[in-house]
């Protein structure tokens, strides 16, 4: 059985953070194990509170897993300071880590920061470039390139700029985007070159989650041997079934249903 680690934090309401990514790895029959970075107070209405792993925490439960159970891939997910993101850092190059996959949370849907400001340098300087992939939304990917993205073309530019300046595979998440159209496009960077991936734009406002769902969904495919495009693909068209779903619990934005 492959093995897959999520970095994250927590999310009490099971929506979000690492209780969506081992859903996700369970579905996708790896064996799922997690590191937890913050706590958070949250459900479908938003984030009202954060409390950060010390990093030395954080350190001891990733040393608690690399001297027993070696991941196959990694997940990484909120990481709230400077501090944690170094730990993580140190641990992956320490342990020869392949196939991260990091999911920039920089905030949450709500609008509430969840990874302090003075972090984001250290987050693209010491992390990035031990990643396989990074996978921003629309908005993250303004503020990591510095640069509006209005159109396909921009989308391209920038992920290509975040490829070249921190040397790993890039993937823009289209669905903040209302430039697209009736269609989720997804733009992919990786050694220089472009791929798209699209699928429907599905009429449901319960989508809690969705970009911690898809950048695991993604490490189990890279986990069991996909070739990164593959691994996005296939991740995709899970994503897009546990939207179709139509799960509808709590008051807010719901989370989906990833049981497919």
């Amino acid at each position: 059985m492959k093995k897959v680690l999520t970095i994250a934090g927590s999310d009490p309401s099971g929506g979000a953070g690492i209780q969506a990514d081992l859903k996700t790895m369970e579905a996708h029959g790896v064996y799922g194990m997690s590191v937890i970075t913050a706590l958070t107070a949250q459900n479908t209405m938003g984030v009202t509170g954060k409390f950060p792993v010390p990093a030395d925490f954080v350190t001891e439960q990733l040393n608690s897993i690399y001297e027993d159970i070696i991941p196959d891939a990694v997940k990484i997910g909120m990481l709230p300071d400077a501090e944690v993101m170094r730990s993580v850092r140190d641990a992956l190059v320490a342990h020869n880590q392949k196939n991260v996959v990091l999911d920039p949370v920089l905030s949450s849907t709500s609008g509430t920061n969840l990874s302090e400001e003075d972090a984001r340098e250290v987050l693209k300087t010491a992390l990035f470039p031990v990643c396989r992939l990074i996978t921003p939304n629309i908005p993250e990917a303004e503020v990591l390139a510095g640069t509006a993205i209005t159109s396909k073309e921009e989308m391209e530019r920038a992920a290509k700029f975040l490829y070249e300046t921190y040397g790993c595979g890039v993937l823009i998440k289209g669905g903040h985007s209302g430039f697209t159209g009736e269609k989720a496009e997804d733009c992919l960077c990786d050694d220089s070159s472009f791929a798209w991936f699209s699928d429907r734009r599905i009429d449901n406002p319960n989508t809690h989650g969705t970009g911690c769902t898809l950048s695991s969904a993604i490490a189990c495919n890279l986990a069991e041997g996909l070739s990164l495009p593959e691994a996005v693909e296939r991740a995709k068209a899970y994503l897009t079934k546990c939207i179709e779903k139509g799960l509808d619990l709590g008051k807010g934005r719901g989370p989906l249903e990833h049981r497919i």
